[in-house]
């Protein structure tokens, strides 16, 4: 089961401020966590029920610094349709 503490962040950028104006918000999280498992956390730490819940798993990327080859980790992004006049700013966690 998915637990607040695997939500990473809420992702703010051009493109999401502007899948926010339609009701869907972009949250990254660890790699383990499942749809049902974020639909879950939301009802019972923001009270939030979804509408609808797609999901992307990213690769972290390969970079490096000084010569050294390093990874970044893998994450996944979850696009969750949110009810009309909702949002995950004005819930209480």
């Amino acid at each position: 089961m998915a637990d607040i503490t695997d939500i990473k962040t809420i992702i703010y950028t051009e493109k999401t401020l502007g899948l926010q104006e339609q009701g869907v918000v972009v949250i990254q999280t660890s790699p383990k966590v499942t749809k049902n498992g974020l639909k879950e956390v939301l009802k019972e730490y923001f009270g939030v029920t979804p509408l609808r819940i797609n999901s992307l798993r990213m690769d972290g990327k390969v970079k490096r610094f000084r010569g050294r080859v390093g990874v970044r980790d893998d994450f996944k992004k979850f696009y969750v349709k949110l009810p009309e006049g909702v949002s995950l700013e004005n819930t209480e966690a």
